[in-house]
């Protein structure tokens, strides 16, 4: 199978397989939002950062390293893998003898127990972290779908039955623990491959050399990115820390899909690329099809935010509107920062992925303190206006390596978020004039979004039609 051919079947199947596994997981989402009360989610919100952490750990970036590598062989997987189940039963001991002092931090007792059982699931996941980058080095997405999909349906199922028995928070921690058990044991069932009980020093230095700048750099992302639960939560209340997690997890449900997908295609393709101009124009072609369904989405979801959390959630979760509406801005351009990144990993530029890391994370440190004096609606604020500033800092150094300027990217895709923001005034104009009077939230929804679409595929059709051949490409192509 040609190169182009191979991304394109992987794009489609990481497609479905994300589609498939987000549908089921937004519908168990839905059903125990109403089942659950904020501050539940709170709680788990609270100690997820550790769970991250553990796994960022456990892994080392050293399966990024094999993606990478042209032809690795059963010592190269097996030294990673015997990596990374040391890694995380060390990790797991720290956090398990740290839980008191965590639950101490917060004053919530209860999290004692919470992070010490949720945990284990990065330690389960250690066991099948080689299988899945095996599977993704081979661009094999198709049976990752086949083996991701049972193990959410089982694992909501066990979610739901749980909270509509009462166990409360429960629920959502072994929920989590079942869904990567069932995920491993499939694994180990249906990929024929088997580790060797073997360490290699020289390919561990080899893979630990390029990882262990990823795994510090993702170390950094994560602990940032949660560091406003972590705030929120020690300064307000979980029902706050709820809310705002409902929000992230919104604003992000959509357009994750979508990063998801390509950045575990993009990835082995750019890495097969040989020329940087080929690189370039490859990436350039990405980032316009991404965008040109990213913004028209959340921007939709933007005008709608209200209604949708109204028919989604009910009326309890309705504080988290404004939060939601904010932090969509940022995950327009979430995609972007994803791609230039990736370019940096297949240069084999770890270093300056890291370097790129802490001047952004720097940044945005001074950028919380700032909207922490203005309460949670400031961390928002503070978090979604750092996003922008930290693509431009991507974008600049992706552009050095491939000869792609910042200048000459945002000229490349402006007039697709002009496209989304007159369709999105168009499509307020329109709500506010006619629908004020609408009871249906189903029918208030389903009409601006056709006049949303409508809008912005004609300003498409009219002003970018190699875009749309290029869509057209696409879809055939799958």
């Amino acid at each position: 199978m040609s190169l182009k051919k191979q991304a394109i079947s992987g794009v489609k199947w990481n497609f479905i397989q994300q589609l498939s596994v987000q549908a089921i997981n937004f519908a168990v989402q839905i059903v125990l939002a109403r089942l659950l009360m904020p501050e539940m989610f709170g709680l788990i919100a609270m100690v997820i950062v550790f769970v991250s952490i553990g796994a960022s750990l456990m892994d080392s970036g050293m399966t990024s390293s094999i993606i990478r590598t042209k032809e690795p062989d059963q010592l190269d997987y097996s030294t990673v893998f015997v990596t990374n189940l040391i890694v995380s039963f060390a990790i797991y001991i720290l956090i398990y003898l740290g839980a008191p002092y965590i639950a101490a931090f917060y004053n919530q007792e209860v999290l004692t127990d919470i992070i010490r059982l949720l945990s284990i699931s990065f330690v389960i996941r250690a066991f099948v972290a080689v299988h899945v980058a095996k599977l993704t080095k081979e661009m094999n997405f198709k049976l990752q779908m086949q083996l991701q999909i049972p193990a959410s349906i089982i694992s909501g199922a066990v979610g739901i039955a749980m909270a509509y028995m009462g166990y409360g928070v429960w629920s959502l921690v072994w929920m989590n623990l079942v869904q990567a058990f069932v995920f491993a044991i499939q694994n180990w069932i249906f990929i024929p491959w088997r580790p060797s009980l073997v360490f290699n020093k020289k390919r561990f230095i080899y893979h630990f050399n390029f990882g262990y700048k990823l795994t510090i750099s993702g170390l950094i992302d994560t602990i940032y990115n949660d560091l406003y639960r972590i705030v929120i939560g020690k300064s307000f209340s979980p029902t706050q820390v709820g809310y705002f997690n409902q929000a992230e997890t919104m604003r992000l449900f959509p357009v994750q899909q979508i990063s998801t997908v390509m950045g575990k295609v993009t990835y082995p393709f750019f890495a097969k690329i040989k020329t940087d101009e080929r690189l370039k124009e490859a990436y350039k072609i990405t980032m316009k099809l991404v965008l040109f369904v990213v913004i028209p989405v959340m921007l939709f979801l933007i005008v709608i935010a209200r209604e949708g959390f109204l028919f989604v959630f009910g009326e309890h979760w309705l504080s988290a509107v404004p939060y939601f509406q904010i932090l969509a801005l940022a995950s327009i351009i979430r995609p972007i920062s994803s791609y230039n990144l990736n370019i940096l990993k297949v240069k084999g530029r770890s270093d300056l992925f890291l370097k790129v890391e802490i001047i952004k994370k720097i940044v945005g440190l001074m950028a919380l303190v700032v909207g922490y004096q203005f309460g949670v609606m400031g961390l928002v604020i503070s978090l979604t206006s750092v996003s922008f500033l930290w693509t431009l800092i991507n974008m600049h150094y992706c552009g050095v390596l491939i000869n792609y300027k910042v200048f000459e990217q945002i000229k490349d895709i402006a007039h697709l978020f002009i496209f989304g923001i007159v369709s999105l005034a168009a499509a307020h104009w329109f709500k506010k004039q006619f629908l004020f009077n609408l009871d249906s939230l189903f029918w208030i929804i389903f009409l601006v979004g056709i006049v949303y679409v409508t809008i912005y595929i004609t300003l498409v059709l009219l002003l970018d039609r190699a875009l749309i051949k290029q869509v057209m490409e696409a879809i055939r192509n799958v």
